[in-house]
């Protein structure tokens, strides 16, 4: 399972990679391993403001149906319209191809963990 250090995660097993005002957010490697085969992803819509935690998308797999929250607030400016044919890039590309939504940061976060806090808390 991959972890990459220059991320941060949430307790519900998103990533959000924050570069100036934008992040970028997905579900960890953790959660696809565990969600298994994804078939479907349902993208939020552009210009659609969020709330920190409050469900934006949906992933679905062979197993179940997921909600994905947003780890930070703000409006979702980009969405990875790729995943739309190809949901697989989820499970075979987490942290780079198989990203869900840009968000431009206009407030608050969840709480996020670093590398070692996430590591951590998997293993409790």
């Amino acid at each position: 399972m991959s972890i990459p250090a220059d991320l941060k995660y949430t307790q519900e097993h998103e990533w959000v990679r924050i570069e100036d005002d934008v992040a970028t957010c997905g579900i960890s490697d953790h959660a696809q391993e565990a969600l298994g085969d994804i078939v479907f992803v349902e993208l939020p819509e552009i210009g659609r403001v969020v709330a920190a935690g409050e469900a934006y998308a949906v992933v679905e797999s062979v197993k179940a149906v997921s909600d994905v929250y947003a780890s930070v607030a703000g409006e979702v400016i980009e969405i990875n319209e790729a995943l739309e044919s190809e949901p697989e890039k989820v499970n075979t590309d987490p942290y780079g191809g198989g990203w869900i939504a840009k968000i431009k940061m206009s407030g608050d976060t969840v709480e996020l963990l670093d590398e070692a806090a996430y590591t951590t808390f998997l293993e409790e």
